[in-house]
């Protein structure tokens, strides 16, 4: 078991059952008695497991019938679990992450778009791009900007973690807003994720605030088309 509360390494583990296909969408959940006994745990972890899972829309709950998966999609559904960051969801799917840092730019050019959104001046902003993985897999290839107020970090390699971890350390993050749009592969991502040229990949631009509701940091990432499925406001 990981860091984290029993119940929710116990709830990992039920959807990575799932996922597998060990249990499936015809296939009534084992009782909570019969996966207490599984898990070596009290039934009130199995029930706060169970809903969780709930709450995450991987099983439904029928009166007098018992706890079904619900139908499995492959893609990764962001925002179905919040705002989480890209560590957090690759967690949630059983996944370790990982991140090669493409660009670090304490003085960059920032377009105008991004001056905008982020309401501060250039001299300000540290541009940021990372080629993100699950496993082994390349996902993502982040372009980020944030006001150097909020990326305090003393090595380089501190940034290939979790920026939501380094960002709450100086300001908490509440919600962001998301456009989405279809795009091709160029020779830029074909080169760093080795799609194939022409192919389709999502364009997904998130702007994320404070609870104060102030605006800390500006996203124009590409997340694989077969991969992932996106929500429009998330909150964390």
């Amino acid at each position: 078991m990981s860091n984290t509360a029993v119940f929710e390494d116990i709830a990992n583990e039920i959807k990575l059952l799932i996922h597998d296909g060990t249990y499936n969408m015809n296939q009534k959940l084992p009782s909570e008695y019969d996966l207490a006994k599984q898990f070596d745990v009290s039934r009130l972890t199995i029930r706060k497991a169970i809903d969780l899972l709930i709450k995450q829309n991987i099983v439904v709950k029928h009166r007098g019938r018992g706890t079904y998966p619900m139908n499995y999609t492959s893609k990764i559904q962001s925002g179905r679990d919040g705002l989480v960051s890209f560590t957090e969801s690759a967690k949630l799917y059983g996944k370790t992450s990982s991140s090669k840092i493409i660009v670090f730019d304490e003085q960059p050019n920032v377009p105008k778009e991004v001056l905008n959104n982020l309401d501060t001046s250039e001299e300000d902003i540290i541009h940021l791009a990372r080629l993100r993985y699950f496993d082994h897999d390349p996902m993502t290839v982040e372009e980020l900007y944030i006001p150097k107020k909020y990326l305090t970090f003393q090595k380089i390699n501190e940034l290939e973690h979790s920026l939501f971890s380094i960002i709450e350390k100086q300001v908490d993050i509440s919600y962001s807003h998301q456009e989405v749009e279809a795009t091709l592969v160029d020779e830029k991502l074909h080169h760093l994720m080795g799609l194939a040229i022409g192919n389709p990949i999502l364009l997904v631009k998130t702007l994320t605030f404070s609870a104060a509701g102030l605006p800390i940091l500006f996203d124009n990432s590409y997340y694989r088309a077969d991969k992932y499925s996106f929500k429009n406001t998330l909150h964390r």
